[in-house]
């Protein structure tokens, strides 16, 4: 499958726990939720996929991580907050850009309506 193909499904699956679930559960939750019900369709997981820190060619292993990545191909940064802050798209945009993947979903689960709380980032490599 393409990352538009597999996009599109983590976006159905999202939407179904969303529906399911509603708002206002903290991020490790909807993370975790979401994790389950995409291996539950078949599809590889990575959870909490370590980033190292490459600065001046030394690797500084300072705990950034991404929240999930699927089949290899789409990342996934999983919020729960109020407003989606710039930083939080200049986040997913740096972790595509450091793994070398070119999609990315920005999911905020606190929101009345999922679709308003999703965001597709490309990292035009």
């Amino acid at each position: 499958m393409t990352e538009n193909e597999i996009s599109y499904k983590i976006i159905g699956i999202a939407m179904e726990l969303h529906k399911n679930i509603g708002a206002g559960l903290l991020e490790s939750a909807y993370e975790n939720a979401l994790a389950y019900d995409l291996r539950e369709k078949g599809f590889d997981v990575k959870q909490q996929l370590a980033m190292p820190f490459i600065y001046k060619e030394v690797r500084q292993d300072i705990g950034y991580r991404i929240d999930m990545v699927i089949d290899n191909k789409v990342l996934i940064e999983v919020k729960s907050v109020e407003t989606l802050a710039p930083v939080h798209f200049a986040q997913t945009l740096t972790y595509l850009k450091l793994s070398g993947l070119k999609l990315g979903l920005l999911i905020n689960f606190n929101n009345k309506y999922l679709k308003d709380g999703i965001h597709r980032i490309v990292n035009n490599l």
